[in-house]
């Protein structure tokens, strides 16, 4: 069953105590899911799930889009601590071009909550698409700025798919993944303009300017 939430329903719910109106209605492990990596040109999209122990307090939680790598590092290993479980996965540059963008996000997703050691009495998903679970699912429009669980899974996948694309810097220096994180950026179609694409851009990607 999927219900969709958007931000108007609970504008007056502090966002850092929205897992509790489950907690209330007999929910326990509360799941929240979130991806990094639609946007850019080059590289995996990222998805996460996140089971938070209950009355986690993590300060300065947020989405993860609205604090600086330094804050989003420090979090990824609070959020590790205070899980009870979580798990990262990916769809691939390949499985992004074969199936689409959403698409791809949604069975990294998927991969995510499927990998899941406990087993989630409700899963929270950022935006207004969910892929197909065997669990309670809601979708939340803006909810990683309105859950905790879906902040915290924000936060996890944008730290892990930074990292693998400073790694993916290494392995292709001159297009400066590190800097950019694959997405198309001035610096990025400059490069792409002088150099072409390497294996891990995306083909089914409209470059503007290039």
């Amino acid at each position: 069953m999927i219900c969709k939430v958007s931000r108007r329903d609970v504008i007056n719910i502090d966002w850092l105590a929205f897992e509790e109106n489950y907690k209330k209605k007999g929910f326990e492990n509360i799941c929240g899911v979130d991806e990094a990596g639609r946007g850019p040109i080059a590289g995996p999209v990222i998805a996460s799930a996140v089971i938070l122990e209950e009355n986690s307090k993590i300060d300065g939680i947020n989405d993860s889009k609205k604090l600086n790598a330094n804050k989003r590092k420090k979090l990824f290993e609070k959020i590790l601590l205070l899980a009870k479980d979580y798990s990262i996965s990916s769809a691939s540059v390949e499985e992004i071009d074969k199936f689409n963008i959403l698409n791809a996000t949604l069975l990294a997703m998927k991969r995510a909550v499927e990998s899941l050691k406990l087993k989630p009495d409700i899963v929270l998903i950022d935006g207004n698409a969910s892929p197909k679970l065997k669990f309670k699912t809601k979708t939340i429009i803006k909810g990683d700025s309105l859950s905790t669980s879906i902040a915290a899974a924000s936060i996890l996948a944008k730290v892990y798919r930074d990292n693998l694309m400073i790694k993916a810097d290494a392995l292709y220096p001159i297009y400066k993944f590190s800097k950019h994180k694959g997405y198309g950026t001035k610096l990025h179609r400059n490069i792409l303009k002088k150099h072409g694409t390497c294996p891990i851009h995306r083909k089914s990607f409209k470059i503007k300017n290039f």
